[in-house]
């Protein structure tokens, strides 16, 4: 059986909230109610997200009432409270050496490779007593679903175009239980086709 990670779609950014209050915008709950009405959503039997709005927002659209959603503040994004709100040029050069010195923190963020054992360690919990018979998704956040991904494929923490999730959030990847396998790159989550 499979399971999915999934990023949270497009955000309402407002720098006087805490990023972690944040909520979807408009576009990103479009987004989620066209993945809702998908295949796939339908299937899936179990979603697990992260405490923040945004994750637990789409959880909810994407579950839609059928399975109550379950949230764990462990799969939360990488903690960048020591800096604030950072504009979004300056939050993409930061997030360029998060991914490139894993071992280090910039400016008092929480180290990639904490953050990636932090994520793993929940994914693991939660799979320990999953019924394997049964689709899952874990709904949460692109640094840390970039984290888990390289987990996942064996690589080096890295932010390339093969492991990065593509702008705007609101995408996929998939992998089997049985051996955690990635089987599909980052997708849009409304484009999916399924397994």
């Amino acid at each position: 059986m499979f399971a999915l990670y999934i990023t949270h779609p497009q955000v309402a950014i407002d720098p006087a909230v805490p990023v972690p209050d944040w909520g979807l915008s408009g576009r990103g709950r479009e987004r989620a109610a066209l993945a809702a009405a998908s295949d796939w959503a339908g299937r899936i039997g179990r979603f697990v997200a992260s405490t923040e709005r945004k994750a637990v927002e789409t959880a909810d659209i994407l579950a839609a009432g059928r399975v109550p959603v379950e949230t764990d503040h462990a799969m939360g994004e990488n903690d960048r409270s020591a800096t604030g709100f950072l504009q979004p040029d300056a939050f993409e050069a930061a997030a360029d050496e998060f991914f490139a010195h894993p071992k280090q923190s910039f400016r008092g963020w929480e180290r990639a490779m904490d953050a990636q054992a932090r994520i793993v360690a929940a994914m693991e919990r939660v799979l320990a007593t999953h019924d394997p018979a049964l689709p899952i998704a874990f709904v949460g956040h692109g640094g840390v679903g970039t984290l888990l991904k390289c987990h996942l494929g064996g690589t080096p923490i890295r932010r390339d175009r093969d492991r990065d999730q593509p702008p705007g959030g609101g995408n996929l990847f998939a992998f089997r239980l049985a051996d955690r396998s990635v089987t599909c790159d980052w997708t849009a989550m409304e484009s999916w086709k399924g397994m």
